[in-house]
């Protein structure tokens, strides 16, 4: 039990770090900055090699990044790569790193587009620990073993406030895709405020900033596919947040490429967790409630009460 209590927390808070914390040097810089890589692993995960299936998509001319209109071109066939599918799914092996503990569950990912991201988490390959539900109105995690569930809005966690992060751009970050805080969709001349600049092996990133924030994605100059996504909150007080999400073996969805690779790590001044998520194959499935309903034998908690015993783990 004492195992399977440590394998659900840490499945709950893994989401939960992210209201907290979020800055490794692996970023995508910031204001202005090229991107600076110096981990080889990084740079050849990312790398297109001709087994990639992005190396096979048409390439684009060379970019012009001063011109503005081939650089909204450029922008346009990056926001093109977004999925037609209205759901994906797929079995899921999920890794955490949090220290010097690290564990490997297994489970299911499904996703309906505009509605709801669902990762559910397995302890044993066949016991539901724990499960992550977001949608456009809240972020639930569930604790099956212990029955208890967290329920809120984005807005009672203070990363997700004061980041901008909604649903729209959760569903960006799982689906490989550009994102504008705020809009559930992409426009021309939306894409008309990002910037972009050389970067690593003459990878393309593109940039926004507000405020405090930054937001980066590295596209592959050839192919136009996001390959790494960034988030940074500059808190000249307490330290920067830092969301960093790469994006590596592409694999076709219908007419689409779908990483089957993400890595995931959330960095803080004083804490640092990293999640991987290796995807089995990509499904289509709809036959699924997209909603979790519980019994009344599950008790909710507070933030403050998930946040003291993970902290305690």
């Amino acid at each position: 039990m004492k195992t399977l209590r440590f394998l659900t927390m840490t499945t709950c808070m893994a989401a939960l770090v992210l209201a907290t914390s979020c800055g490794s040097t692996r970023g995508l810089g910031r204001r202005g900055t090229v991107i600076q890589k110096t981990e080889k692993a990084a740079s050849k995960a990312g790398k297109v090699t001709p087994a990639n299936p992005v190396a096979e998509t048409k390439g684009v001319e060379k970019v012009d990044l001063s011109d503005s209109i081939q650089r909204l071109t450029f922008l346009q066939q990056v926001n093109d790569h977004a999925q037609h599918a209205r759901f994906i799914t797929s079995k899921v092996k999920f890794s955490i790193e949090l220290g010097s503990q690290n564990m490997t569950l297994t489970g299911n990912l499904k996703m309906k587009r505009d509605d709801v991201i669902r990762l559910q988490l397995m302890a044993f390959g066949f016991v539901e620990a724990g499960r992550l539900e977001l949608t456009p109105d809240y972020v639930m995690i569930i604790d099956r073993i212990n029955k208890q569930y967290l329920k809120v809005p984005y807005s009672h966690l203070d990363f997700l406030r004061n980041s901008h992060i909604d649903f729209y751009v959760f569903q960006a970050l799982f689906w490989n895709e550009l994102f504008q805080p705020g809009k559930s969709r992409l426009t021309d001349s939306q894409l008309k405020s990002y910037n972009t600049e050389v970067g690593f092996d003459n990878d393309v990133v593109v940039a926004m900033e507000d405020g405090k924030l930054s937001y980066r994605w590295l596209a592959d100059h050839n192919s136009a596919q996001v390959k790494m996504a960034n988030i940074m909150y500059n808190d000249r007080y307490r330290g920067n947040y830092q969301l960093n999400w790469d994006y590596v073996d592409f694999k076709r969805n219908d007419s689409k490429l779908f990483p089957m690779t993400h890595k995931v790590s959330f960095t803080a001044p004083q804490k640092e967790i990293k999640f991987e998520m290796m995807l089995n194959s990509i499904g289509n499935e709809d036959n699924w409630e997209p909603r979790t309903t519980l019994s009344g034998k599950y008790r909710q908690v507070e933030v403050e009460e998930i946040l003291r015993r993970f902290m305690a783990l």
